[in-house]
């Protein structure tokens, strides 16, 4: 019994490094490899949005004496080159048609990011990896996996987090009291401010009514329970659509 349909699901660069929260970790991208083949073989339809932190973020451009615009393009070549190297890992883990598809032209690795086509992959039981973001700089991947969800009209927003399993009413790792919710409106996370996404792509999925999950990405068979109907983590939906208190 499934949920859903199909789901895109945004991980973060740190995602593939492991506890050096530098580079690709060859266990961390095994595990993520796993946890997507395990949604995939459930009969979901699954698109992947791969941020780039792990490798340089724009953030960091001062410390390197660069423009934020520069800083932002080598970003997105990051996310490029963790989308290669999670396809890598599932293709050599799995037979299933992995495509890899980026904001910018790169023909000679991936292709283009075409929506009609993307849709069509995913038809066709394939899976997506979208790099590159929007393929413009001062954006963060968390608007683009809003947007890139919206576009493929996917059921929800799997949003896979690095060292929680969940949005807090405080930092968790400061404050041992914190609160996690398991339920969330987009209103009540813009009021309280809580740092899971940028406030743009939570106005995006507000306005839109995108579902999203927020979970922790080193537990196992989370996403494929969330698939399968568990309420794993926090679920961030509309006003309308939040369960009766």
């Amino acid at each position: 019994m499934r949920r859903y349909s199909r789901v895109v699901v945004k991980l973060s660069g740190e995602a593939l490094s492991g506890e050096s929260g530098w580079g690709t970790d060859p266990a961390s991208l095994a595990q993520l490899a796993d946890e997507i083949l395990s949604v995939h073989d459930l009969g979901v339809q699954i698109a992947v949005v791969i941020g780039g932190g792990n490798y340089f973020r724009g953030r960091m451009a001062d410390g390197w004496g660069i423009g934020r615009a520069e800083a932002d393009n080598i970003g997105m070549l990051g996310t490029v080159m963790n989308a290669l190297m999670l396809r890598g890992v599932l293709t050599a883990r799995s037979d299933t048609d992995v495509r890899v598809m980026t904001a910018m032209p790169m023909q000679s690795v991936a292709e283009p990011f075409i929506r009609l086509r993307a849709d069509r992959h995913l038809r066709r039981d394939l899976i997506v990896l979208l790099a590159g973001g929007i393929g413009q700089p001062y954006v963060t991947t968390d608007y683009p996996a809003v947007q890139r969800a919206l576009e493929l009209d996917a059921d929800a927003l799997l949003v896979a987090k690095r060292g929680v399993d969940g949005v807090y009413d405080s930092d968790p790792n400061l404050n041992p009291d914190a609160k996690r919710f398991t339920n969330l409106t987009y209103r009540e996370a813009l009021e309280a401010k809580v740092r899971v996404m940028d406030e743009s792509a939570f106005v995006l999925a507000n306005e839109q009514g995108l579902r999203m999950h927020v979970f922790d990405v080193a537990a196992r068979g989370v996403m494929r329970a969330i698939c399968e109907g568990e309420d794993i983590g926090t679920r961030i939906t509309t006003d309308d659509a939040a369960p009766p208190a």
